[in-house]
């Protein structure tokens, strides 16, 4: 029986790797594809440029609501039926929003948001609990498995909708597809815990993470990089078109700025599991996105501004999949990441909501995109400090419990 289980234990591992991988595939394109697709929508169903604009918005608003609610919704069904209940949200919002009516298109914006939401929160609790010595390496893995749909969405949306002549409600919905594999693949994990049922509790503590410093460090490079990497991902054609590229090179750029991010996305949380602090990877990040931005500030030159693109994708991909590691590092079992996850993610994901608009204003109050990018510098400053805060050896409530005992023995 003993042997059975173990045998069990290392093909369900498997397929819990396989799982998560196929679920990251599913958590950016159903955002990403939507840029390109913008002005076909719009054309199509007569919304206003402020209307459109919500299709990106409400995802992140919706990740923010959502998140500080899903770990206490895995305390009572269990996280492995939670991300299943994720990825239904999330199926169902893609075939809704593809319907030809503007009720749907909204509706099925919002179940989108809610169900990546879900699934963001729990992946760091889940590697947490069942590879608590591959943190990072699992870590890098469905990282670079989000990025790499998350820049072949956009690239993929106009070809689909005019190259293949299917219109963008098929170019969106065909991601549904994506999702109802990852449900497949996931459906084995609903019988794990049986087998987990036995396993010893979780330290508990009557602290909030709320109230520990380097939780609020975590969560605020969290939210500074998301409000960056979202601000990029809107507005940089923009950018670029202002500059003298054509729209449809511009364009090409973001994905560009995806791909570049990629080897980040699977070597930082290796080596950030190696360090005995990760301080110096906050500074590193900090100092490609500093170069980035003082490329793009500096000069209009085309060569120039690709490398600085490439800068910036870099340590963008670097900076989403750190802040995912330290998730797991700076938690003490899979309960802390969970909870962890929830708060860095809630306030993480009103920062990049947040982002886009405030970038988008200061650009029709100045009429100059120089402004905007030395806002993302200072950003980008204050995600390097909160990186480097965060970067400490520690677990979230250790200094609470060392400042609890201190009293204690006073």
């Amino acid at each position: 029986m003993l042997k059975g289980n173990i045998h069990w234990t290392k093909n369900g591992n498997t397929w819990l790797m396989a799982g998560i991988i196929f679920i990251a595939f599913t958590l950016r394109p159903a955002i990403t594809a939507v840029g390109p697709l913008v002005g076909s929508i719009r054309a199509d169903t007569g919304i206003s440029n402020g209307l459109a604009g919500l299709l990106t918005t409400l995802p992140l608003l919706a990740f923010a609501i959502m998140s500080p609610f899903t770990p206490k919704f895995a305390e009572r069904i269990g996280s492995e039926w939670c991300v299943l209940i994720g990825l239904v949200t999330l199926g169902t919002g893609i075939v809704m929003r593809s319907i030809d009516m503007l009720i749907f298109l909204f509706t099925g914006t919002v179940l989108i948001g809610l169900g990546i939401a879900i699934c963001n929160v729990l992946l760091p609790g889940i590697v947490k609990r069942s590879f608590p010595q591959k943190v990072g390496l699992l870590t890098g893995i469905y990282t670079l498995a989000m990025g790499l749909w998350a820049g072949m969405a956009p690239g993929l949306s106009t070809p689909l909708a005019e190259g293949m002549h299917l219109g963008w409600q098929v170019s969106l919905g065909v991601w549904s597809i994506l999702v109802f594999i990852a449900v497949i693949i996931w459906l084995p994990q609903l019988k794990r815990k049986r087998f987990s049922a036995t396993l010893p509790p979780l330290e508990s503590t009557n602290t909030s993470i709320w109230l520990s410093p380097i939780a609020w460090q975590v969560t605020f490079f969290m939210g500074f990089q998301s409000m960056i990497y979202f601000s990029f991902t809107a507005w940089l054609p923009e950018i670029l078109h202002s500059e003298g590229m054509s729209i449809s090179a511009s364009g090409w750029m973001v994905t560009l700025l995806q791909f570049s991010g990629l080897p980040a996305n699977f070597i930082i949380p290796v080596l950030a599991d190696r360090l005995p602090n990760q301080k110096s990877i906050a500074l590193g990040i900090g100092a490609f996105c500093f170069i980035g931005l003082a490329g793009l500030l500096s000069s209009g030159n085309t060569i120039i501004s690709i490398t600085s693109i490439i800068f910036i994708g870099i340590a963008l991909g670097a900076a989403i999949s750190h802040s995912l590691t330290l998730i797991g590092l700076r938690a003490a079992n899979a309960k802390q990441a969970a909870d962890l996850s929830s708060m860095a993610q809630s306030i993480g994901y009103l920062f990049a909501a947040l982002g886009p608009f405030i970038i988008g204003y200061l650009f029709d109050l100045f009429h100059s995109w120089t402004i905007p990018l030395i806002l993302l510098g200072a950003v980008s400053l204050l995600m390097t400090i909160a990186g480097f805060g965060a970067g400490r050896n520690q677990y979230v409530l250790q200094q609470n419990r060392k400042e609890a005992s201190t009293t204690t023995i006073a």
